[in-house]
């Protein structure tokens, strides 16, 4: 059986004091962080959060989060 690519990274968008505005996960870490600063402005960061995984660990936490109240996209 093939192993599955650890190839998204799970990240949070972060303001300028630090507070979470965005939980997400991506395969292109640079491009996503461009989407957000089109959408949220020029000084939010991104923070990554833990190594890459595969797709469906990824979406599992995507799902934890939610379920903390932490802010995720639509």
């Amino acid at each position: 059986m093939a192993r599955r690519p650890r190839d998204t990274q799970r990240y949070h968008i972060t303001g300028v004091r630090g507070r979470i505005l965005h939980t997400g996960i991506t395969n292109d870490a640079g491009r996503r962080l461009q989407e957000h600063r089109r959408d949220l402005g020029q000084t939010v960061k991104m923070r990554k959060v833990g190594p890459k995984v595969t797709r469906p660990s990824a979406i599992e936490w995507e799902r934890e989060q939610r379920k903390k109240g932490k802010p995720t996209g639509p």
